[in-house]
């Protein structure tokens, strides 16, 4: 086993979340606010209101400015498959390559068709090929992110493959079992009603903003009714999308389960931590407390986990170490069998390319009794199956916290609308205010936990992080890193300051 450069490794995973992180702050109001944009046009169509027009139109200039600007950090995050991520690339190309190119071909080419109609199709076009382009640019939106979840799904839990000694590659075998995978299932459903909650809040935080100032109010209202409904729906289908997720995690992750609950020694039945502080200098297999101050729900995490009330949840120390009453095997032991996995399949190469029949073909059945321990063998230690707990523990519990927030002011702000009396409840617009910002930093949270918690592999049980990098020089892993850094905060300032001067503008012809 070669040594491996943990400072390109580091820089490399600092330089994908750099881009990740920036281009998930453009994602979830493209997604949201396409659905509210077809929502606020068909109301106009079916009422024929002049209103509903510079409504939709106001809305639709403030997605296209961002769903402009999402497109660009999108397209970097993606070379970096090839740039920096070359060896991740190669081994599994066949596989994750699949629902990206679709991605591109199809959903992509469905949002471009329909996006110069939306935007300049205005008394050009009728009224329902109009409105009908705008659904198609909501749909392909949406399916674009099917393809691209479909892919992450399947790192987190990888199906409908098999892996190929003659190439060291893993290929395809079966693409409806990828797509249909119970994991990218959970996560394009649980990913896109949270946007459908960001495009709410950011509608809804506009809206609240001319209310204060006193302008626009008619329009601001007739936002805020849609807004808020759509919010609401989209809040309740989000709790059951997440517990579905947390589910998955509980037979595809386990490591990760425990992680985020902050769980070190499995129970049965087992509590869900509601509200805690970690223990910094707690390590797996120590005896200190994992907690220095929790709050818990009994039996909770056993029904999250396996839809039983005294079921087993495994914690970290199960996992790691293994658990023979439970019939869990640690990963020290897949540790010791991917290590015989890897020489077998070094042997395997070497008789071939000195043309041994015999001794390659013993090598392969030797690999292949251990093949599916193959990623475990490329681990120092079992701890470095740990992912980080505290980042994972706090940011799984700030974003289901701030979850709850979302559904109070989506309730509050229908309640209010309903009875005509929002714009008087002064003491509510400044939470309306904020929540768009609440929105973003709960959707960022939802996405380390899910990326940190799968930490250390590149996929699940297969391929480490550490040998799924590109064969480049650290520094210039670095300079590309703070180039990216400025370049995308640039265009970050760039589109606040265009988005501040739509809203001070306001709609057209709206009162």
């Amino acid at each position: 086993m070669g040594e491996i450069d943990l400072g390109l490794v580091n820089w490399s995973r600092a330089q994908f979340a750099l881009t990740a992180m920036y281009h998930w702050l453009f994602v979830p109001l493209t997604l949201g606010l396409s659905f509210l944009c077809a929502f606020f046009e068909t109301i106009y169509v079916r009422t024929g209101k002049e209103e509903w027009k510079h409504l939709t139109k106001f809305w639709m200039t403030l997605f296209g400015i961002n769903f402009a600007i999402g497109i660009a950090t999108g397209i970097i995050l993606e070379f970096q498959f090839g740039t920096n991520w070359s060896n991740y690339s190669w081994m599994v190309g066949d596989i994750f390559g699949a629902p990206l190119a679709i991605e591109g071909i199809v959903a992509f080419f469905l949002e471009a068709t329909f996006f110069a109609v939306m935007f300049f199709g205005w008394n050009r076009v009728s009224k329902g090929f109009h409105l009908f382009s705008t659904w198609m640019v909501a749909v392909g939106s949406n399916l674009s992110a099917l393809w691209i979840l479909v892919a992450n799904g399947w790192m987190q839990h990888p199906v409908g493959m098999q892996f190929n000694p003659e190439t060291v590659r893993f290929e395809m075998q079966n693409f409806w079992e990828v797509l249909f995978s119970p994991v990218a299932v959970a996560k394009f459903t649980h990913t896109t009603s949270a946007s459908f909650i960001v495009g709410s809040l950011f509608v809804i935080t506009v809206s609240s903003w001319y209310l204060l100032k006193g302008r626009h109010l008619l329009m601001a209202k007739r936002s805020i009714l849609v807004a808020s409904v759509f919010g609401l729906l989209s809040f309740f289908y989000v709790s059951l999308t997440g517990d579905e997720s947390a589910y998955s995690n509980a037979w595809t992750q386990p490591m990760k389960l425990a992680a985020y609950e902050g769980l070190y020694d499995g129970e049965r039945p087992a509590d869900i931590v509601a509200l805690g502080i970690l223990n910094p200098a707690k390590r797996p297999g120590d005896d200190r407390q994992p907690f220095l101050f929790e709050i818990k729900i009994p039996y909770l995490l056993s029904v999250l986990a396996n839809r039983s009330v005294d079921s087993f949840v495994p914690g970290i120390n199960d996992l790691l170490y293994g658990n023979e009453a439970e019939g869990l095997v640690g990963i020290d032991k897949k540790i010791e069998r991917g290590r015989i996995a890897v020489a077998d399949l070094a042997a395997y190469k070497e008789a071939k390319a000195a043309d041994d029949t015999a001794a390659a073909a013993a090598a392969l059945a030797r690999f292949e009794q251990n093949s599916e321990f193959l990623g475990h063998g490329y681990l120092e230690k079992p701890e470095d199956a740990v992912p980080p707990v505290q980042t994972s523990f706090y940011s799984f519990h700030i974003m289901v916290f701030l979850a709850l927030f979302f559904g109070f002011i989506c309730a509050a702000y229908l309640y209010y609308t309903m009875k005509d009396t929002i714009e008087q409840k002064r003491w509510l617009l400044p939470f309306g205010i904020s929540s768009f910002f609440v929105a973003l930093t709960a959707s960022q949270a939802g996405w380390v936990t899910a990326e940190v918690g799968r930490q250390p592999w590149a996929i699940q049980d297969m391929l480490p992080v550490g040998m799924a990098t590109s064969n480049l020089a650290t520094g210039n892993v670095i300079a590309t890193f703070w180039i990216f850094a400025a370049l995308f905060t640039l265009l970050l300032l760039a589109e606040i300051k265009i988005m501040l001067s739509q809203i001070k503008k306001g709609p057209e012809g709206a009162k």
